[in-house]
């Protein structure tokens, strides 16, 4: 009979370790061994004998993945075109943030092309029925249960539902493990029972997780290895919108986005999103420029804000939302070096109107735009957009998918777009196009010259 044996597992990131110490040399967290007793592997008695696998070739012509098309486009947009079978999703985000609602409409809307579960682990199922009622979606044939027993769900699922929502995957325990459920132990081997479920039957798991103090899916780092698409629901609290962002699929494009609006009758689609960042009145402001950015395939206008004052401190401030601090101070360093705009003794405040936070660097021709507008007190034409990398030498380097970048912009009203200069001739006849080399080329349109070391392109 096997011996059941003790050892001590990080619960940040996982690392197993013979005996307690107070630091994981793992991760370097402290105070986050927990000890956790299990069944040797290597003494149990195995009854199947191997069997030899069979190769195929590169060249092999398989069927296409078929799709289900859930009904909401935004979901399926970020999914890559709808839920393919035997996929495992993982979804996460913040605490309130609207994940349970969201896959409660998913399943009630995909209910009606397929038949679909929701088992629920924190929550009661009168409180799952009260959520629906308010969402207007308790007609939808969904079935509905609570628990959570990993067998208990893996021999329901054998009947028939195709679809399964799991929420969430921290509250779900393995009997043959003596850990406590959201443990590391226990979050791994329910994803797995629950992929290996889902990859031998066919039947689409969408998993909801929990997320640490730090943003990311709590439990073991090898958990969004082992699911197919890992989806995380961001959103401000006081802003009305959500957005599902699309860090991992293997059947469709990573960094893809779905924009929602939240209502009281539940998150809504938002077919124009661009026009959800930008400002209703635009009216010609100092520190204002809109960015033309690219979310996954889908382009996307946002506005960018800046506020440069006078500080009284010995150090001043910088505060950013919605960008890269460190990148801020590489534009602000490029702009004192290259351009002579002092800005060392002054407060720097860059906000991302709406709450949206860009990650692409093309954003930084946009950023130094609303900078040098509020520096010079110089207002930017409010029908031109703004993209392109800068170098830290000054030069503004090209970037990809210019052009749909520019018919969005198109689309939405603008008419002049500051653009890195290509390497090649590059026009539109329905914008006027203005290349820049250099930031000082852009500063000595913005007026900001008379501060200038040097004058580019002038």
């Amino acid at each position: 009979m096997a011996k059941p044996t003790t050892h001590y597992v990080c619960q940040s990131c996982g690392s197993c370790f013979p005996k307690w110490s107070g630091k994981c040399e793992g991760c370097q967290s402290w105070n986050s061994l927990v000890e956790e007793t299990t069944v040797d592997s290597f003494q149990k008695k195995t009854t199947q004998k191997a069997q030899k696998i069979e190769f195929s070739s590169l060249e092999d012509v398989s069927e296409p993945l078929p799709r289900l098309l859930t009904g909401i486009d935004e979901f399926d947009r970020v999914c890559g075109g709808g839920l393919v079978p035997g996929s495992v999703i993982l979804v996460g985000g913040d605490p309130g943030i609207g994940k349970s609602t969201l896959l409660l409409q998913v399943a009630a809307v995909t209910s009606g092309k397929t038949p679909c579960a929701y088992i629920s682990g924190e929550e009661a199922a009168d409180q799952v029925r009260l959520r629906a009622r308010r969402l207007q979606v308790s007609s939808s044939p969904v079935q509905l249960a609570t628990t959570t027993h990993i067998g208990d769900i893996l021999k329901s699922l054998h009947q028939g539902p195709q679809v399964a929502v799991i929420d969430s995957i921290q509250t779900m325990y393995v009997e043959a493990l003596d850990a406590a459920p959201g443990s590391v132990s226990q979050v791994r081997a329910s994803a797995h029972e629950l992929i290996r479920f889902a990859k031998k039957y066919g039947v689409t798991i969408i998993i909801v997780g929990h997320v640490t103090k730090e943003g990311v899916i709590a439990g073991p780092r090898v958990l969004e290895h082992m699911v197919d698409t890992v989806l995380y629901f961001e959103g401000e609290r006081g802003h009305h919108f959500r957005i599902l962002r699309s860090v991992k699929n293997r059947f469709g494009p990573t960094d893809e986005i779905g924009v929602f609006e939240m209502t009281d009758k539940g998150l809504q689609e938002v077919a124009n999103p661009s026009a959800l960042f930008l400002s209703q009145s635009r009216e010609d402001v100092t520190g204002s420029c809109v960015f033309a950015g690219i979310e996954g395939t889908r382009p996307l206008l946002v506005e960018i804000q800046s506020l440069i004052a006078p500080s009284s401190l010995a150090t001043p401030r910088r505060a950013v939302v919605g960008w890269d601090s460190g990148r801020l101070s590489m534009i602000l360093a490029v702009l004192e070096a290259r351009c002579g705009l002092v800005c060392g003794n002054r407060d720097v405040f860059l906000n991302v109107a709406g709450g949206l936070r860009i990650s692409e660097p093309a954003a930084d021709l946009a950023v130094a735009a609303s900078l040098l507008s509020s520096l010079a007190d110089t207002a930017i034409p409010k029908d031109a957009v703004f993209f392109g990398e800068i170098g830290l030498s000054g030069e503004i380097r090209p970037i990809s998918q210019q052009e749909a970048r520019l018919k969005e912009a198109f689309k939405l009203g603008f008419k002049t777009a500051f653009i890195p200069k290509p390497s090649k001739p590059f026009s539109m006849a329905e914008m006027t196009l203005i290349p820049l080399a250099h930031i000082g080329e852009l500063a000595h349109y913005l007026e900001a010259k008379p501060k200038m070391r040097r004058v580019y392109g002038g």
